[in-house]
């Protein structure tokens, strides 16, 4: 059976929910994220801003550079996550199988939906519909046989669009797109992939797996199968939680070790809190840290035991932590950002340590 697959993005969503609910931020470019003069990073641009070059994830200095009238807000994320939970509930309607990718991203399998409706661009269309009607906010949607395919359709026209990729125009959609639009594939891999000539799905697809194997490591088999078109993943509703985590980006560069562990323990603290409202069973620790020049480095390990307290987490902490520190007592460069997360052992083998440089080109937990 062929299936049918929805992808739903909703536009801008932070930034559209404060457009929404405050009418002198409309059509104004909306910056959600710290101060402008603070060290936090952009968590969301409205339309607006993003055509001043303005992306998540960038330093909102960088952004305010970028967008001098920029207006800068506070992230309300409780407000967000109940205009999130409304929207789940409207896909609810047509199906069971609905995977929550983030508060504002979905995967939706309406191959057999609730309203026996025989179009799956019919009942993307309405699911539109009905969340702009009860919530005044665009979703965007890309429709296809599986997730790969749906996901990348959604780029394709938004914001508040939908394409649709039939069975029999997967071959020339996919030749023509760009392979830095493929999950999986960050910084690194894309200049990896055009020094080897590959810029184009086309491209990619002339390589054989070998090739892509001895290049590209695990990923290439997920690279050769997807520019074919193939990815038989499902729909997911009940996914397994992977990580759990707290991290923290500090106002000014730190040198000093003794400052340093001051902020790993209130780190450690706050994933304390957070376990305790959320329990995750994680026995894989990771030290992630984020230098002054922007590069990241981490560390892990991996026990026979779970992480159960502050105590716990920060002693595993210093010890990674001490790697990156001097005996003079210094840093041996300035920390930007310090984080610490749990998951699951399966990927890592006990005591082992990883060193990333980039960290898109990991093999993405969507996949």
């Amino acid at each position: 059976m062929i299936r049918k697959i929805l992808h739903v993005d909703m536009d801008a969503f932070y930034a559209s929910v404060e457009q929404r609910d405050n009418p002198s931020y409309r059509g104004k470019p909306i910056i959600v994220g710290g101060p402008p003069d603070s060290r936090g990073v952009v968590c969301a641009a409205s339309y607006e801003a993003r055509k001043f070059g303005v992306r998540s994830a960038m330093p909102c200095s960088q952004a305010a550079r970028l967008c001098p009238p920029g207006i800068f807000v506070t992230p309300r994320f409780e407000a967000y996550r109940k205009v999130s939970s409304k929207i789940r509930q409207i896909f609810l309607e047509y199906t069971d199988l609905v995977e929550m990718l983030s508060l504002d991203e979905a995967f939706l399998d309406v191959t057999q939906n609730k309203k026996n409706i025989p179009y799956a661009s019919e009942v993307a269309k309405e699911i539109r519909e009905k969340i702009f009607e009860e919530t005044q906010l665009t979703a965007s949607a890309g429709v296809s046989i599986n997730k790969f395919l749906a996901k990348i359709a959604t780029d394709q026209n938004k914001p508040n669009g939908m394409t649709i990729v039939r069975p029999e125009q997967i071959e020339k959609f996919i030749d023509s797109l760009d392979v830095s639009v493929f999950p999986g594939i960050g910084k690194v891999t894309l200049k990896k992939m055009h020094a080897l000539g590959i810029k184009k799905g086309k491209d990619l697809k002339e390589k054989s797996l070998e090739m892509l194997g001895q290049n590209f490591g695990k990923s290439g088999r997920w690279f050769y199968a997807v520019c074919r078109g193939l990815d038989d993943r499902p729909v997911e509703p009940y996914r397994e939680r992977k990580s759990l985590g707290a991290e923290s980006t500090f106002a000014k560069d730190l040198e000093n070790s003794s400052e340093i562990f001051r902020e790993l323990a209130d780190i450690a603290e706050e994933l304390e809190r957070r376990l305790l409202q959320k329990p995750f069973p994680g026995k894989t620790i990771t030290l992630k840290v984020k230098f002054s020049d922007f590069t990241q480095k981490t560390r892990s390990i991996t026990e026979d035991y779970s992480f159960l307290d502050k105590n716990e987490l920060y002693r595993i902490g210093s010890k990674l932590l001490e790697e990156f520190i001097l005996e003079s007592g210094k840093s041996i460069f300035p920390i930007r950002l310090l984080g610490l997360s749990l998951s699951h052992p399966e990927s890592l083998s006990k005591n082992s340590q990883i060193k990333t440089e980039d960290e898109e080109d990991l093999f993405p937990s969507l996949f």
